[in-house]
């Protein structure tokens, strides 16, 4: 089987949300779980290879995308997309530009595009600068992210901190004239020895501009929304994937982001008056068995609709644990601990679960041993229904995988209903 595009994300929500486009766009789309061993199952247009690198040590997150980068090429890709965030949230060393350099010079090639805008999501970029809704991303909460705080929301300066190549800017009144202007814009900065332009972008409208304009060039890095309008450039006949249907079974959501969005989704489930149970890093941390507790909490209340079981928090409480356990020990004993209940929810008989958060979403993944997902019906922009085999199910579960930032306020809620 030979691909006409092949894409590294990193990390699992985003993978989903990218698959979700490509699909909804007119590709035959399937995300594997990891870089597979062998080659993806079923006739497939693109393949998303998930990948768990956003906060690894820069050098470990090359080199699981060059891994990927190589699968791929394998599978006879034509071109490579490189997805990260919508909220391109990173630290100052990477890595975004570590991983966008390392793939650059494999390839071969000398220029490329950055751009996460996904108007559908209120993510636009502007001048260069990254909006979330109506404000600036460094006064979106994303300033008080756990792991990658965003305190600039210049992209252009951003990304020239993380790599030596010249970041330049395709700005929208060139995007507003179309796909020639943008073309020619590309030619014009790549004399002038940029090698990675921020493209504007503020509506769907722009990034199907921006589509034509990608024809043929070798590796473009974006979030998810560039993926709208690249299926076309392949003239494909196909109508998407079949959407697989809903398993039936009990019903479940772990949140382990702290985003604002998140925050308010956890608060309208509790609200509605459905069990939600809170978890504590520093019980964690005192070997408590948290996670057994917890399913045992659990088990008697599935039967009658779904449970909620998160670590979502304010940032100062997030503070609070981070000043006791550290960063990045608070991180993993809340993952470790959310993964298992995951295990034991499916166990439990589990059949549709919600993962909230990109890393929560990698641990619960690669816990529940999925290695390849189908891409089902949309709950929100950017977040599907996603079908996979769970050895802890025997069979086949539902899953859906929400970056933290993504999702109305009612989305845990909405998601059990939507047919």
């Amino acid at each position: 089987m030979s691909i006409k595009l092949g894409c590294i994300a990193d990390d699992f929500t985003g993978a989903t949300d990218l698959a979700n486009n490509l699909v909804r766009a007119g590709m035959r789309a399937v995300q594997t779980i990891g870089v597979p061993g062998t080659p993806p199952r079923g006739g497939a247009d693109a393949v998303v290879v998930a990948l768990k690198t956003r906060t690894l040590p820069a050098g470990q997150a090359v080199a699981q995308s060059l891994a990927a980068l190589e699968w791929l090429r394998a599978q006879g890709a034509e071109q490579i997309y490189f997805k990260y965030c919508s909220t391109f949230d990173s630290t100052p060393q990477g890595n975004i530009g570590p991983v966008t350099d390392a793939l650059m010079a494999r390839l071969g090639t000398d220029f490329t595009i950055a751009t996460p805008a996904f108007p559908d999501n209120k993510r636009t970029v502007f001048k260069g600068y990254l909006f979330a809704g109506d404000v600036l991303l460094n006064e979106s909460g994303m300033q008080h992210h756990p792991l990658t705080p965003m305190t600039d929301p210049n992209l252009v300066r951003v990304l020239s901190a993380q790599t030596s190549r010249k970041v330049g800017l395709i700005d929208y009144g060139v995007v507003a004239r179309g796909s020639d202007a943008i073309r020619a814009r590309m030619r014009e900065l790549a004399s002038e020895g940029v090698e990675i332009a921020i493209v504007d972008a503020v509506s769907n409208e722009d990034l199907l501009a921006l589509g034509p304009a990608l024809r043929g060039m070798p590796l473009v890095t974006a979030g998810s929304g560039v993926a709208i309008g690249l299926p076309a450039n392949w003239e494909l006949s196909s109508a998407g994937a079949a959407s697989p249907a809903r398993v039936p079974g009990l019903q479940a959501v772990v949140a382990g982001s702290c985003s604002a969005a998140t925050n308010g989704q956890v608060a309208a489930f509790i609200e509605s008056g459905r069990p939600a149970l809170a978890l504590d890093p520093l019980r964690l941390a005192a070997g408590d068995d948290v996670a057994g507790q917890a399913l045992a909490w659990a088990e008697p209340r599935l039967r009658d609709g779904p449970v909620l079981i998160y670590s979502t928090a304010q940032p100062d409480r997030v503070k609070q644990a981070q000043g006791a356990l550290g960063a990045e020990r608070a991180g993993s004993l809340v993952e470790a601990a959310i993964a298992r209940i995951s295990v034991g929810l499916v166990e439990r008989g589990v059949r549709q679960l919600i993962v909230a958060g990109g890393e929560t979403s990698g641990a619960v993944v690669q816990a529940l041993g999925v290695e390849q997902i189908a891409i089902g019906e949309q709950i929100d922009p950017g977040v599907p229904w996603c079908a996979g085999y769970a050895p802890a199910a025997r069979g086949d579960i539902s899953i859906a995988l929400k970056s933290g930032n993504f999702g109305t306020r009612d989305f845990f809620i909405k998601a059990f209903g939507a047919a």
